[in-house]
């Protein structure tokens, strides 16, 4: 094995070895050990590739949200096709969950929460709303029932939201998530 297939095997390793334990343990409670003997190396190699918890968490926490493409889709659609996603997203991917959960107490998590959903759901409200200068202010609207819900169903476990059935909240949070991508402006 060439050096440079070793090197990005190693990293691989370290990232898959670093979503793993902040979704688990938070990024407060993730340390580099921990993550380091979790990949089978050793934590130097983890500072060598990433420089701090910090840059390994941003490398770890890079999330492609592969939303669907929405221009074929008739307008009434939107709101549910999207909600849809997200569930399946939520449910799928436990770093996006992981990455929910420091988001709450972690200024960096946080901003890298925010950086997401601009740079991703952004163009999608862009794509779909009456009014493009209103887009940002739209998407933001979206944001807060999806992450809202995901919060409340795949962090907090609230009973109700836990036991709701996709098609219930497919239903109860399309209507909104589409009145605020595509309604006039109040």
């Amino acid at each position: 094995m060439t050096t440079a297939r070793r090197s990005d095997a190693t990293r691989a390793a370290i990232l898959d070895a670093a979503r793993e334990r902040f979704a688990a343990d938070g990024y407060e409670r993730a340390t580099i050990r921990a993550i380091a003997r979790d990949a089978g190396i050793d934590p130097s190699m983890v500072m060598r590739y990433y420089g701090n918890k910090e840059g390994l968490f941003a490398a770890a926490s890079t999330i492609e949200l592969e939303l669907p493409a929405l221009g074929s889709l008739p307008a009434r659609h939107v709101g549910a096709t999207l909600v849809e996603h997200f569930l399946d997203r939520w449910e799928r991917d436990d770093v996006l969950t992981g990455l929910l959960r420091v988001g709450v107490t972690n200024a960096a998590a946080a901003e890298r929460m925010r950086t997401i959903f601009a740079e991703q759901l952004g163009p999608v409200a862009l794509g779909v709303c009456p009014d493009p200068a209103d887009a940002p202010r739209r998407a933001a609207l979206v944001a807060s029932q999806i992450l809202g819900m995901a919060l409340a169903r795949y962090v907090l476990r609230v009973p109700p939201a836990v036991e709701m059935p996709r098609e219930d909240v497919i239903a109860w949070l399309g209507p909104t998530v589409q009145r605020y991508l595509t309604a006039e402006a109040p």
